[in-house]
């Protein structure tokens, strides 16, 4: 076993960092991390790590080149810390859409970005709901996938929605949708879609399944720019839905993602706060969950040597 468990983190989300600290009744570890006028990043940990185990919070959010290096610059000064254990915390995996090569002369930048994390002095990684669950084979470390589903079903369950159906916003997704689902006790419904080239825009094709008359809640592992949210909520219009609701685990909410939200029918976008929402994107549809308790348990887990897995096994029975 490893000696005392401390927490770190860079400037991506210090907030997150903070409530996952209450909830292990621990104090946040103290450390300098800020550019230089020249752009270089310098970390300096403020207190002895030696032999502890070590856990840096950042998640891979915007400004998302400067939070990947000030993860690894504060991974490479753990290890020359001579930190006993250092767990990557990475509530959001950026650039997990880039997991394999669907394009002539394209990178799998996933695979890039294990790569890095490995190479700069990470023991293992802690994530919440990768894009694609073969990111976990990229890594020759241990990974602990979390998820926020059991946080997202809770909420709806509470609302106790009319005549639920749950849609997948696309067929890559259907499978995580259909526990979740399941877990509501609602059926479920697929969108059909093709992405028109590597643009934010994509057509929705089909339908599959029946929504005519329901309350749909469309799930989907994050929202970036909402143009696919968006068309599957026309579609779903189309085909008679009551009322729309969305949620995700990861809220990227680039580009004209706010507008297109405010925007449209839709009555609320439940997510959660692995990417810190700023206030100019809160407004009256956006809800906001943490997941702060849900990696609290997961690091002091890890940290006693405990299983994570029997964390959902008790949520989701």
């Amino acid at each position: 076993m490893f000696d005392e468990l401390k927490v770190l983190t860079g400037n991506a989300h210090p907030a997150l960092a903070k409530a996952v600290c209450e909830y292990l009744g621990k104090p946040l570890g103290r450390a300098e991390v800020f550019e230089f006028s020249n752009e270089n990043i310098f970390v300096r940990i403020l207190e002895n790590i030696r032999q502890r185990d070590v856990f840096i919070i950042q998640p891979i959010c915007s400004p998302v080149n400067k939070s990947i290096m000030e993860l690894l610059i504060m991974m490479d000064a753990a290890k020359r810390a001579s930190a006993g254990r250092i767990t990557a915390v990475v509530p959001y995996y950026g650039y997990g859409r880039t997991d394999k090569k669907d394009q002539p002369r394209v990178p799998i930048t996933a695979r890039l970005m294990a790569d890095l994390i490995t190479v700069a002095g990470a023991n293992r990684l802690l994530t919440v709901d990768l894009h694609a669950g073969q990111i976990q084979g990229f890594f020759n470390i241990p990974v602990d996938e979390l998820t926020a589903m059991p946080i997202l079903s809770r909420y709806f369950k509470d609302r106790e929605l009319e005549n639920p159906v749950v849609v997948a916003t696309d067929i890559g997704i259907s499978k995580k949708a259909r526990d979740f689902a399941a877990s509501l006790k609602a059926p479920l419904a697929i969108i059909e879609k093709r992405r028109l080239g590597n643009t934010d825009e994509a057509e929705s094709l089909n339908i599959i399944g029946e929504v005519s008359g329901k309350t749909a809640v469309t799930f989907d592992d994050e929202v970036d720019t909402a143009g696919s949210l968006i068309a599957a909520v026309v579609a779903l219009q189309g085909r008679g839905v009551k009322e729309i609701y969305s949620c995700c685990t990861h809220p990227v909410l680039s580009g004209q993602a706010m507008e297109r939200v405010l925007g449209s029918p839709l009555k609320s976008v439940v997510v959660t706060d692995t990417i810190p929402v700023p206030e100019n994107k809160r407004n009256n549809k956006i809800v906001v969950l943490s997941v702060a308790s849900l990696l609290g348990e997961a690091i002091y887990r890890i940290h006693n040597g405990l299983s994570v897995g029997a964390m959902f096994e008790q949520e989701l029975s």
